[in-house]
């Protein structure tokens, strides 16, 4: 990997894809300390302190929302507008014929129906979190027209990323998008070390149990790497074709079937059903409010801390849930099947058509099984370490890991393909 890195940084090309990466990151740490005016930090900060979800998104935004930053939101309405996009794709036929016969001029179409989509999107949560931060008393002015400047100015940071993620992907190195996600999750790393630093050398923390977290945290990123890398490999047996007055013979291929197809979808959703509609009740539920938003809103403080035992049961069968389900919609084993037929090619004892279906069908559920449970207990697994080994001021999720290690290992098969590209081209040349 450091040889291919060094190789990079010798290639002027994609030395200077790799500059603008990092003059990217640049401008989205330069966003982050951009404030709205007008707000009260003490009362900001008491939000915070009581919402989960909060927190959660401030952590994916490198600290920007604990700043109230106009990016406060991040790149997270873009993500959710993707999502429900290839949602839909496979709901409606008419975007679905878009997706696959559509070409390029389809995906433009799409990518242009994502772009309103987050517009829509961000419009709502930025409403939400200002009618909850202006009720909260963050704003010294309660004026509607300050409310529709924050929310103005909150949705034009989001799609400020926006843009910059596309800019990232045009101009630079990996996924653009991907990338903002993993330099904002990083940005806390150094604070979360100084922190920990800090207590341990003060007696806060127990060296014994900072090693063995830093142990099975590694063992965790370990097997996140497989868990990206592994796939099944289908055997295929291509036919023989004549073309013209020549004879072309059969050869075997594989079709490689991703481990784990749902990434890190299955917790996002997961995470996002337990937290969101706790926060959204706590914006309604002001002092001395009665009613049923109060009760059900004490009942998710009870039962559903991120603490209690039914929380973390929850999580878990939801990611499973969520895993089976997105992998479904991902992998298409009738289109796998019919492309099989159309050219020629077949799975050695498996006939072409139906049985074809429900040969990939079964081995899908066997790999997604194991990849749902895997998930599942990365999920639960930096909590519960956490207060197994009392952990307090080093805080590692199991969406960041998935996240970090997936863009990382992706950014870096980018690099490459971009040196196999170039190398390739010099023996045409030579």
């Amino acid at each position: 990997m450091f040889n291919n890195l060094r190789a990079a940084l010798l290639v002027p090309d994609i030395r200077k894809r790799i500059l603008f990466v990092f003059f990217a990151f640049a401008w989205f740490v330069f966003m982050i300390h951009v404030q709205l005016p007008n707000v009260n930090e003490a009362a900001w900060q008491r939000v915070l302190q009581g919402g989960a979800f909060y927190n959660l998104l401030g952590f994916l935004s490198g600290g920007a929302l604990q700043r109230l930053s106009i990016i406060a939101m991040g790149i997270t309405p873009f993500i959710n507008a993707s999502i429900i996009m290839q949602l839909m794709t496979v709901v409606l036929p008419h975007l679905e014929e878009m997706a696959k016969k559509g070409g390029e001029e389809g995906r433009k179409t799409i990518s242009q129906y994502t772009r309103w989509l987050t517009i829509i999107l961000a419009t709502l949560e930025a409403t939400f979190m200002g009618v909850a931060m202006r009720n909260a008393g963050v704003f010294y002015d309660n004026s509607i027209a300050y409310l529709v400047f924050a929310v103005l100015a909150m949705v034009a940071g989001t799609m400020f990323l926006m843009w910059l993620g596309e800019q990232i992907s045009d101009k630079g190195i990996g996924n653009g998008v991907s990338l903002i996600i993993f330099i904002g999750i990083v940005l806390n790393y150094p604070t979360y070390i100084a922190q920990t630093y800090a207590s341990a050398s003060q007696g806060g923390e127990s060296l014994v149990n900072l090693v063995i977290y830093i142990v099975i945290s590694l063992v965790v990123i370990v097997g996140i790497v497989f868990l990206y890398q592994g796939h099944r490999r289908v055997p295929v047996q291509q036919a023989r074709r004549v073309v013209g007055r020549k004879m072309f013979a059969g050869r075997s291929t594989y079709i490689p079937l991703r481990l784990n197809n749902a990434g890190v979808i299955s917790i996002i959703f997961a995470i996002s059903i337990l937290l969101l509609p706790q926060q959204a009740l706590s914006w309604f539920n002001r002092p001395g409010a009665t009613g049923w938003i109060v009760n059900v809103s004490q009942f998710l403080n009870v039962w559903f801390t991120p603490n209690g035992l039914v929380y973390n049961i929850v999580y878990f069968l939801l990611v499973v849930i969520f895993t089976f389900f997105y992998s479904a919609i991902v992998l298409n084993t009738t289109d796998i099947a019919d492309n099989l037929k159309k050219s020629g090619s077949y799975i050695p004892g498996i006939r072409p058509g139906q049985p074809t279906v429900d040969h990939l069908n079964k081995i899908l559920m066997r790999i997604t099984t194991a990849a749902a449970i895997f998930l599942g207990i990365l999920a639960v697994l930096p909590g519960a370490l956490q207060r197994g080994l009392s952990i307090t001021t080093f805080y590692l999720s199991s969406t960041s890991l998935l996240i970090v290690v997936g863009v990382a290992l992706d950014t870096i098969t980018q690099i490459e393909a971009r040196l196999a590209m170039r190398d390739y081209r010099g023996f045409i040349k030579r």
